[in-house]
């Protein structure tokens, strides 16, 4: 699997927030970076130009001006970095040092960060306020071709090893609930990072909590019916269904599992967001996010 190595400067601009147009006055200015150039005069970044600009970056979010960056040395950079994540405990550092590792397909820079995070927050902290934002980063980050699916496939396996780990720490804990919950995702759709951790989620409060993972049609939870008196169905619509058949989609499941016995339909995801609540089912609820769906429960 090769590394990333070379980037352009709208990649820099991706991964760093900072325009590329106030990239280009602050090398003219400063000699912040110092870029390679094609014959065609195309400028090209490496890995550690990129690790300069989220650097700077980073310092300059918090209040240190440019001009000041500039003048640093690369050990006093990393320095005021340092100091900067000890003091505020910088969440977008975090992000930063995971998009390195996603770069480089470095686990063990994964995990350092990973744990230095740990001394200071749970994990449900750390899901909700670095990972959550990293996702959605790299979603963008896809979209616009800065990352590769090789890229996004390795960061998500290793963000899912750590739910799968916490996920078991707490799956034997007591349960407390009747209510069974049911988490699927649709058929082709395997964006299944969200959906985890609201199981893990579920565990946590004592919830008996089905998860099955991604694609399953809708015809396979009837079976579930035939176990389980009291069934939540909650799902997480990233790429299926498509827009245009969501709704189609939400009718089917509610006419085929829900009406039977009453049961609760719970939807989340980038799909929904342009669903019109008021012609859905009484059953179905849409939530914006994860914490407004975990609230209901």
């Amino acid at each position: 699997m090769s590394i990333k190595t070379s980037f352009s400067i709208k990649d820099l601009e991706n991964l760093s927030g900072i325009k590329a147009h106030t990239i280009r006055i602050w090398e003219k200015r400063y000699d912040l970076l110092v870029p390679e150039r094609t014959d065609t005069n195309i400028r090209s970044y490496n890995l550690e130009n990129l690790q300069k600009i989220l650097n700077v970056s980073l310092l300059s979010e918090n209040g240190l001006k440019v001009s000041k960056i500039a003048a640093l040395s690369e050990l006093e950079l990393n320095r005021r970095v340092r100091e900067l994540v000890v003091d505020k405990n910088s969440s977008q550092h975090a992000i930063n040092m995971f998009k390195i590792a996603m770069l480089h397909f470095d686990q063990q820079l994964f995990d350092t960060t990973f744990n230095q995070l740990l001394t200071q927050h749970s994990f449900r902290e750390i899901f909700l306020n670095v990972i959550l934002n990293l996702l959605e980063e790299i979603g963008l980050l896809w979209q616009c071709n800065t990352i590769t699916p090789a890229h996004e496939r390795f960061i998500s396996t290793l963000i899912q090893q750590k739910l799968l780990i916490n996920i078991e720490r707490v799956q034997n804990s007591k349960i407390e609930d009747k209510r069974t919950a049911v988490l699927f995702l649709p058929l082709n759709e395997n964006h299944e990072i969200g959906l985890l951790y609201i199981h893990f989620e579920l565990l946590l409060k004592g919830f008996k909590s089905v998860f099955l993972g991604p694609s399953v049609p809708i015809s396979n939870l009837k079976e579930l019916q035939n176990i389980f008196t009291d069934i939540t169905y909650i799902s997480y619509f990233t790429v299926e269904p498509l827009l245009e058949d969501a709704e189609n989609y939400i009718n089917q499941m509610s006419t085929e599992i829900l009406l039977a016995r009453n049961e609760k339909f719970h939807i989340l995801g980038q799909n929904t967001k342009q669903l019109d609540k008021d012609k859905l089912p009484k059953n179905v609820f849409v939530h914006q996010n994860i914490l407004d769906l975990i609230d209901r429960f």
